[in-house]
Formats: structure tokens, sequence, C-alpha cells
């Protein structure tokens, strides 16, 4: 992380305004810092909901790729089978 992207927390409190108008202009996240250490990341709110949804379907795809490997998968011509069974023409 870029050190401009690293900012003490005394910054966060004289400056939340500019902080905040810097990182939805920049699309870039700030790490907030306590005593050296970081302790929170101020971030745009469409960052953050973006990353929540890449999470979601990481975590889908973990479920899948954890169901695949105990087996438990059919075919295309199973699933289409089930289909025409459920939703009949």
């Amino acid at each position: 992380m870029k050190a401009s992207n690293v900012k003490p927390i005394t910054y966060m409190k004289t400056h939340s305004a500019e902080l905040v108008k810097a990182v939805n202009e920049n699309r870039s996240p700030v790490v907030i810092t306590q005593n050296g250490h970081a302790r929170a990341v101020v971030m745009d709110a469409a960052s953050y909901e973006q990353m929540q949804d890449a999470l979601i379907l990481l975590k889908i795809l973990s479920q899948s790729d954890a169901e695949y490997r105990k087996g438990h998968w059919k075919s295309q011509e199973e699933v289409e089978a089930d289909l025409k069974k459920r939703f009949p023409a």
C-alpha cells in the first residue's frame, strides 16, 4: 500500500471531510493507524459494495466446488430432464 494511503487517526479526526472526499474521488482505500498500527480502513461505498459482491461470489464458488468434490453434481442431460419435468411445455 502506498504511504499516501496510510494516515494517522489524528489526521482523520482533523480532516474527515477532506479524507472522505479523497477516498470517493480516488476510489482508493486509506488505512487509519493508531499508535503506529493499522486499526481501520476508510473506503468509498461503491468499492465496499463491489468487494462484498465479489466475496459472495467467491463463497458460492467455494461451496459449489466442495459439493462437486463430494460427488453431489448432475450431468447437463440430468438437469435438462429435471427442468422438463418441472416446467412442461
